[in-house]
């Protein structure tokens, strides 16, 4: 099989992943309960992984990253403890759900950053949507829709000078690009797309958080209220220890690597699916190609099939799989009026090749003319 599904979960994973959490479920116990070397196994692998995507971060305390079971759990946490109905927050249409319906559900006042026609977000009038009671923006680092990257120098300086806090969604950036922490008040990842770890994972980075979920800590047992310092504030009860073995493996992988090194490799393949495809009438793409700097996925639609009909077709007759549909990302498809059709998406990974690449956009350009 041609895996070209990466944006939704990497696949394969970093080489030693599977077998840390093998290793992790036969070595390690719960942390932060006991003295037994089962437990302080539990606790050093917490630190190390802690102390290793501090790293790839930019992060300078390590105890100022929390974990969770993903990203969309970390979103839900942020937003429902940070805001309430009485709020205004500014967020784009480039929004996954996981974004949208936390924002939804508090029932606060909410704008939409809009984007140009090939899928850029306009901040020439930024300003203009500011209200006394702007709290935040809340934005993805790339969409997952067009794999266009966001300005974050300019969003985060744009917030600090008008004093109101920036939620990051790096969801589909980190591990791909760098991830500067220290330019939001609040970051938040998954570890099982370009993070290359285990589902199951997410992390938040930020300094300081009201209690969101309370129990169990391991410690200052005899307090009725849980500990209110970051990390405990959102990880009560036990962590999951097996998976985050293998989200620290695959972290080591990326440091070990270098992003940079990751991210030219899966820039050249974009590039070459990209020049393979783009004078083809009959496919028409979405996403800004002019920049080099862009996420390695690409959402295309071919006329006369619905991205249904060519995701099946891709995988039924030739075993390449990838992603059709909307992508959980109503408003970027609403712009594009691809809501009833949808796009499919092809998403490259560090394990993909230009053989691959080479041989997909041969068959992509062949479905073009015989369909």
């Amino acid at each position: 099989m041609i895996y070209f599904d990466n944006a939704t979960t990497s696949y394969p994973k970093a080489p030693d992943v599977a077998s840390s959490v093998f290793d992790a479920i036969n070595n390690i116990g719960s942390p932060n309960r006991s003295t037994h070397n089962l437990a302080l196994s539990a606790s050093k692998l917490l630190f190390k992984t802690r102390n290793n995507i501090a790293t790839l971060f930019n992060v300078d305390n390590p105890l100022n990253i929390a974990f969770t079971s993903n990203a969309t759990e970390g979103l839900n946490l942020v937003l429902s403890t940070l805001f309430n109905e009485s709020d205004h927050i500014i967020s784009s249409i480039l929004e996954h759900n996981s974004v949208l319906r936390p924002l939804y559900k508090l029932n606060c006042h909410l704008s939409f950053i809009k984007c140009s026609t090939n899928g850029n977000l306009i901040f020439d009038d930024l300003h203009k949507l500011l209200k006394p009671n702007t709290k935040a923006i809340v934005i993805t680092h790339a969409s997952n829709v067009t794999g266009n990257i966001i300005d974050l120098d300019f969003i985060s300086a744009f917030c600090k000078s008008n004093n109101i806090l920036l939620i990051l969604d790096a969801s589909q950036s980190a591990g791909v690009i760098k991830v500067d922490s220290s330019l939001a008040d609040f970051v938040i990842a998954t570890g099982h797309k370009s993070l290359l770890g285990p589902q199951g994972t997410g992390i938040v980075i930020c300094n300081k958080l009201p209690p969101t979920k309370v129990g169990g800590s391991g410690h200052h047992t005899f307090s009725k209220e849980h500990p209110n310092t970051m990390p405990d504030v959102l990880e009560a009860g036990t962590h999951n220890c097996h998976s985050l073995a293998g989200l620290n493996s695959s972290v080591e992988f990326i440091l070990k690597t270098s992003v940079d090194k990751i991210y030219n490799h899966d820039f050249n393949l974009l590039t070459t699916f990209y020049n393979n495809i783009k004078n083809n009438p009959n496919i028409q793409i979405y996403g800004d190609f002019s920049t080099s700097f862009h996420m390695p996925l690409i959402s295309l639609k071919i006329k006369h099939l619905t991205s249904t009909e060519l995701s099946a077709i891709l995988f039924d007759d030739y075993n390449i799989a990838t992603r059709s549909g909307f992508h959980c990302s109503p408003l970027i498809h609403t712009f594009f009026n691809t809501e009833y059709t949808g796009l499919t998406r092809f998403s490259l990974s560090y394990f993909n090749t230009i053989e691959e690449v080479n041989y997909v956009t041969n068959i992509l350009n062949s479905i073009s003319v015989n369909n």
